[in-house]
């Protein structure tokens, strides 16, 4: 029985999510599609998983979607059905995820794998780690959102330089970029990102869900309509168990026990 395309482990409130086709440097196909939405909904569902980490087994994160599967496909073939089935549905789980997703980025993240990447809230990569928009490699156009974070994440400039000329950019760009938060040595990549997760599951969980509520609308809003969002959203804050919580511990100068809710 072959193993699982993406493997799955949740320990001290963090999810681990693994995609698991390393001989092909985690390149999306069928199965691995399907056990990201899988593990996405168990990790949402788990009342004790507080923060998802996502990373890719062997030497890459992931190569972007399967084109030699795809070459050995019959038939007619509706690419704008199968990103609206098949991908779509992950990255809009990742956006709306109420819970944090830590990125560790081992060696490539390509194509639909840079995006996938992109969709996490906090990035991290290892010094090897490389990102590259390769579409245009093969006449084909950004998918699975990068034309909506990149000009958010980079700016125009370096975005239409990135998706047009399809460079490979090494984790030392990246970082100055914005693409990632942090770089480390490639054999401490795991254990920090770990680290990153474990410290979000200990945190107020629910303020994490608002907070990414915020941000999702910011882009789209006006100042005025943006106060408005954090004025609601502070009021549904404002009445967690965790706030009073936090509150009660900063008056009693000790650390906050946060429950998640």
């Amino acid at each position: 029985m072959s193993e699982a395309a993406v493997l799955y482990a949740a320990e001290g409130g963090v999810a681990t999510l693994t995609m698991n086709r390393p001989q092909v440097l985690n390149a999306l196909d069928d199965s691995l599609l399907s056990g990201l939405r899988e593990a996405l909904a168990r990790a949402k569902a788990d009342p004790a998983v507080r923060a998802v980490l996502l990373t890719g087994a062997g030497k890459g994160f992931c190569a972007g979607a399967d084109l030699a599967a795809g070459s050995s496909r019959q038939g007619p073939y509706d690419v704008s059905q199968s990103l609206r089935e098949r991908y779509h549905p992950i990255i809009l789980a990742m956006r709306q995820f109420p819970k944090p997703i830590v990125g560790a980025v081992n060696g490539a993240a390509a194509g639909a794998g840079m995006s996938l990447a992109l969709a996490c809230d906090i990035v991290l990569a290892g010094a090897s780690a490389s990102f590259l928009q390769a579409f245009t490699r093969i006449g084909l156009v950004p998918d699975c959102g990068s034309t909506w974070f990149l000009p958010r994440v980079v700016g125009d400039v370096r975005a239409r330089a990135l998706v047009m000329l399809a460079d490979k950019i090494p984790a030392a760009d990246a970082l100055q970029y914005g693409l990632v938060w942090k770089v480390y040595p490639d054999d401490q990549l795991l254990a920090e990102a770990h680290a990153v997760a474990a410290r979000m599951a200990q945190m107020p969980t629910r303020a994490y869900d608002l907070i990414k509520q915020s941000l999702a609308v910011s882009s789209g809003n006006g100042l005025g309509e943006q106060l408005e969002v954090e004025a609601r959203l502070q009021a549904e804050a404002m009445a967690t168990e965790d706030h009073r919580e936090g509150v009660a511990a900063f008056l009693q100068k000790r650390p906050a026990q946060f429950k998640g809710r």
